[in-house]
């Protein structure tokens, strides 16, 4: 068995222009999206081991909130998924597999979870 580091940020909160139909497109969805991103792992974690050693968290939500285009509309909330992981690559080679969980919290009227899961590979 190989060892795994799998960062996560659950229930993000934020407001995305998203959509494809004519009562969606022109203002911002409210969107819930989870982030786990696979790094390989130190040999051990000490005590004393700097935040270098790992990846800052709040890199994470940063790609899911501040990282997203505020002038873009993305049809897809694929797209919005595809953007989060794409960020994440570019910010830190040791990133090694994204999954992105986006529920569209708009169309939700009895607490349903609809929206989708993107799990993105590095490809270099």
């Amino acid at each position: 068995m190989s060892d795994s580091l799998i960062l996560e940020v659950a229930d993000i909160e934020t407001d995305v222009l998203t959509g494809i139909y004519s009562e969606e497109t022109g203002r911002p969805q409210p969107l819930r999206i989870s982030i786990t991103a696979a790094l390989e792992p130190q040999a051990f974690y000490t005590p004393d081991c700097p935040l270098t050693a790992s990846k800052n968290y709040m890199d994470l939500k940063q790609a899911a909130t501040e990282g997203l285009p505020k002038d873009v509309h993305f049809k897809l909330i694929e797209s919005v998924a595809d953007h989060i992981c794409e960020t994440l690559f570019l910010q830190d080679a040791r990133v090694k597999q994204v999954t992105v969980k986006i529920v569209k919290l708009a169309i939700s009227e009895n607490g349903e979870h609809i929206g989708m899961t993107l799990t993105r590979g590095r490809r270099d």
